[in-house]
């Protein structure tokens, strides 16, 4: 028998904890700050945005001077919506419904062990923050979409059924999505009939290319609700039509009164994208700004989970460099899916769960470690490992909540939902304003003003001249770097793409000319049910991006404190602080300039984290509009010595045009980022000269008393601060 942990205790069943229940009965987490300290920021939160609602109303009935539009703007811009995205990958039936609906503390939301999930549809849960509903918007692809795939899929089966092929994978997924949708009646339609209103009359938002609304009065029902659109039948019914994931785009999920979700969305996504182009730009787009995910992998021999593992392969450049993520965590579930773990009292199952869990965790730590593409775009501390238990943290028949890691990872979304970073930018930038206003009304004209005004200038321009300097090595070593990809990618690219067009499999070619002709039809990429992807652009792109990869981490990171660029904005600043003692009777308006300067730091070094990820796709995407023709003119071959016809068109291409296609992805890569510098440069620069500007050379007087909204707004403030 295996050996188990000492223990201390031989109780039965756990008495519950009632400070381990939420209202609704249901297992709650630890937070990371009091409940208290959350109810404060709401309080403080809620009052200044009060206060600066009243002052907007009152500029709004003041004349439209230049300083006055200028506060009003500054007031409406404080209001910025943080919304941060938790990707959840895994093969079907890894339990990552089960995880969602644990981790949200809603254990009958997303449908689960009934039909079969389909594996196109994204869906995404967020907080319903409209009403106290439980509500699902389904977001279909539009009839022409479904139209062009329809014909596609008819086509395909009835070439095989011709040629007396064995059916691939790509076939049977085809089988699979009419039957969900027609029943059987497709073996007999056409496309054009298969369009015909009537096997749509139970979603005629679809026709009209409109979102169906589905409201419910509790999660259980809205589970049911929507188990058309996002899993199939039974398999007593699985013959039946009416399953209509194979149109649905989408589907979003809102869940009332839910503090995990308050500016966090978690999606259910597809392992590598979707072969519909509409699905396909969505899930790219949710991939790139994902701010963490979750790759979710059963605990029995989670390192032999070949598919979690292929898409964290896949993923991690459109993750890393081409993204936004900031954490990847490695989920095993079913912790407690074990033998024989009855016949132990609940202390020592405990222990042995525990024990299994810790073995995972170092097997799993041991696989990440050997992810050299990994690692490239993720340091080791963006890398976690979680064993949890979904079933168990509701029941508790074995383990403690704490044991099941549900909380870990609650508290994670906790951390990321963490509204204290919202409440004090907001409140600080009201503080400033308000300080300017006060400021304004009370300046005397004896000339200082210009002084300190030039002295302010003169802090920008050298500041702005020192990024300058630092943007311009920044450049020159990029082009260094690429310039040595290009050269690598010339001498290389031919041998690249030989290997990817003869891949060595056990079978042989068998079914590969099928997955080929898929990736030319398709813009040179293949997206299998299962198996790995078939991408050429991103091998013919690979020398580059491996000759940017780690300069280009460096220079826009994704984690850490030091921000992009090589921290230079981080480091600005007109040294206000500085300038207070100097000039005492000017503290308001350089409290004003100093916020200034911290809101848009901070919304610049969000701005650019967006802004790159074009920066680095265009490596690819130039490579692969220069191979658009090739692929083409590929697709149009049939019959025997289809596959090495492809073969020869694409070599053919690559090599006449290696000298000129790499060239162009450089220069390009090269544009944008100089058009990103130019543009950080010129948006900090006009900003900041701008709220100098209006704060120490405007004639105007005349502004609002705003002196007691000050005064509160100030004692708000330092609360806020004495509590971080």
């Amino acid at each position: 028998m295996t050996e188990v942990l000492p223990t201390t205790s031989d109780t039965g069943k756990r008495k519950p904890d009632p400070l381990c229940k939420s209202s609704k009965g249901q297992p709650a987490v630890k937070r990371k700050r009091e409940t208290n300290s959350v109810k404060a920021e709401t309080r403080i939160l809620h009052s200044v945005k009060n206060t600066m609602g009243n002052v907007l109303a009152k500029l709004n009935n003041q004349d439209d001077t230049n300083l006055n539009m200028f506060l009003k703007t500054k007031i409406k811009n404080l209001e910025i919506e943080k919304k941060e995205l938790v990707g959840v990958f895994g093969r079907t039936g890894a339990g990552k419904t089960s995880l969602i609906n644990a981790v949200i503390g809603e254990k009958n939301l997303l449908p689960s062990g009934r039909g079969k999930a389909c594996t196109s549809a994204m869906i995404k849960v967020e907080a319903n923050k409209r009403n106290e509903k439980y509500e699902a918007e389904i977001e279909f692809i539009s009839p022409e979409e479904w139209e062009d795939e329809l014909g596609s899929m008819l086509h395909t089966i009835e070439r095989e059924s011709h040629n007396n092929d064995e059916c691939d994978i790509h076939d049977n997924d085809a089988r699979d999505k009419l039957t969900a949708v027609y029943g059987e009646e497709w073996t007999e339609k056409s496309c054009e009939q298969l369009m015909e209103p009537k096997y749509f009359r139970e979603i005629p938002e679809f026709l009209s290319s409109t979102q169906k609304s589905l409201p419910s009065k509790s999660a259980k029902d809205l589970s049911e609700s929507i188990m058309k659109y996002t899993r199939n039948g039974t398999k007593d019914k699985q013959k039946e039509k009416g399953w209509y994931w194979p149109i649905v785009k989408s589907v979003t999920v809102r869940v009332p009164k839910n503090n995990f979700l308050q500016h966090v969305t978690l999606v259910d996504l597809p392992g590598n994208g979707d072969r519909n182009k509409s699905r396909d730009t969505m899930w790219k787009e949710i991939v790139g700004n994902c701010s963490a995910v979750w790759v979710v992998a059963d605990m029995n021999r989670p390192e032999a989970e070949t598919e979690s593992w292929e898409i964290l392969r896949e993923i991690s450049s459109q993750l890393g460099n081409g993204g936004e993520c900031r954490h990847i965590h490695f989920i095993c579930t079913k912790s407690d899916a074990m033998d024989d773990l009855h016949e132990y009292n609940k202390a020592d199952a405990q222990a042995l769960i525990l024990k299994a869990n810790q073995e995972t965790k170092e097997i799993v730590n041991e696989e990440l470690n050997k992810e050299t593409k990994l690692k490239k775009h993720f340091s080791d501390e963006c890398l976690q490992v979680f064993t949890v238990s979904s079933k168990d943290f509701f029941r508790g028949a074995y383990l403690s909540p704490e044991n099941t890691e549900i909380p870990m990872l609650q508290e994670f979304l906790q951390n990321l939902n963490d509204c204290q970073s919202e409440t004090l930018n907001y409140v600080s930038g009201a503080h400033g304003i308000l300080s300017l206003i006060h400021g304004a009304n009370s300046r005397g004209d004896d000339g200082r003003n210009e002084d300190v005004c030039v002295t302010l200038e003169n802090n920008l321009n050298f500041q702005i001249e020192s990024m300058k300097d630092e943007m311009n090595n920044i450049k020159a070593n990029f082009e260094k770097c690429l310039q040595e990809g290009v050269e690598r990618s010339k001498s290389s690219c031919e041998q690249i793409l030989t290997s990817a067009l003869n891949p060595k499999r056990k079978s042989g070619y068998q079914g590969f000319h099928k997955q080929l002709k898929k990736a030319v039809e398709n813009g040179g990429i293949c997206k299998p049910k299962k198996g790995k992807e078939i991408n050429l652009n991103m091998k013919l792109t690979s020398s580059l991006t491996d000759s940017i990869d780690e300069k280009f981490r460096n220079t826009f990171p994704n984690e850490g404190k030091s921000g992009p660029f090589n921290g230079v904005i981080s480091k600005f600043t007109l040294d206000t602080e500085g300038l207070k003692q100097k000039y005492e009777e000017f503290e308001l308006q350089l409290v004003f300039l100093k916020s200034e300067e911290d809101r848009l730091k901070t919304d610049m070094r969000k701005s650019i984290r967006k802004q790159k990820k074009t920066v680095y796709r265009s490596l690819t995407q130039t490579v692969e509009e220069a191979m658009q023709d090739c692929y083409k003119k590929a697709a149009v071959f049939t019959g025997v010595g289809t596959l090495q016809n492809m073969r020869d068109t694409i070599e053919k291409h690559v090599h006449v045009s290696k000298n000129t296609m790499f060239e162009d992805a450089k220069n390009n890569m090269m544009k944008l980022l100089k058009d990103l510098m130019e543009n950080v440069l010129g948006r900090l620069e006009k900003t900041m000269k701008e709220s100098i500007e209006l704060s120490f050379r405007t004639d105007e007087h005349s502004l609002l008393d705003v002196s007691s909204e000050l005064k509160e707004v100030q004692e708000l403030y330092d609360e806020l601060r004495k509590s971080s």
